[in-house]
């Protein structure tokens, strides 16, 4: 049988301590959740392995290293209100539900986001909603939220999901800007958001995402 605790604590030794992850709630919470619960069947004994997962359909589970990254700049607090968009099979949600007061998780694919409900369910992330509808539109009416991140990478950032952050709250978002993309973290003041450089990852563009077509006659 194998033993995934093991590995879920060799990942955090190996790929994420070791990447300048150092907030203990991001650790805990990484050492925690059990990430073969939330990667297909068969996908189970690489759930621990340093790179994205392929859910089919352009989508991954981002590497143990990118999401911990992410969440230790973003630093989440217990009374914060968190989007999470692309959640594929719930994992990210999970994760978070141990850092912030209450997750809303966006997923599109109506297959993906029940099996998102089920694994967290079982994983007793009570304090997630999942939102079943376009990733590009968010879920605004669960909002305004203190922090937002994505799942995947983004060529356009519609402004309908920066309307979604409160005034001082952060946004995580990965740029996709070709062989590698830039990790940045975006800062709400006076309405706009203000970006800052955090670290280079890579992942498919979420759909809504996608650059717009130059229009031409």
């Amino acid at each position: 049988m194998t033993d995934f605790a093991t590995r879920r604590t060799i990942m955090v030794d190996t790929q994420i301590r070791p990447n300048d992850v150092t907030k203990f709630p991001v650790i805990d919470a990484m050492l925690a959740v059990p990430r073969e619960d939330f990667v297909p069947t068969e996908k189970r004994e690489t759930a621990y392995v340093g790179e994205n997962i392929d859910l089919g359909r352009g989508r991954v589970v981002l590497e143990p290293r990118t999401l911990a990254k992410m969440l230790d700049m973003l630093d989440i607090q217990p009374d914060e209100l968190v989007l999470d968009i692309g959640v594929g099979l719930g994992y990210s949600a999970a994760v978070i539900s141990r850092l912030a007061e209450a997750v809303v998780a966006v997923e599109e694919d109506e297959a993906m986001a029940a099996e998102a409900q089920t694994a967290l369910s079982e994983a007793e992330a009570d304090n997630v909603i999942v939102h079943q509808g376009p990733l590009g539109e968010g879920a605004p009416q669960h909002g305004p939220y203190d922090v937002i991140v994505l799942q995947g990478a983004v060529a356009h950032l519609p402004g309908a999901i920066t309307d979604q952050l409160k005034e001082g709250g952060r946004i995580a978002c990965l740029f996709d800007e070709g062989a590698l993309g830039v990790m940045r973290i975006g800062y709400k003041v006076d309405g706009a958001v203000t970006w800052r450089h955090a670290f280079n990852a890579g992942a498919p563009v979420l759909p809504g995402f996608e650059r717009h077509a130059a229009f031409s006659l």
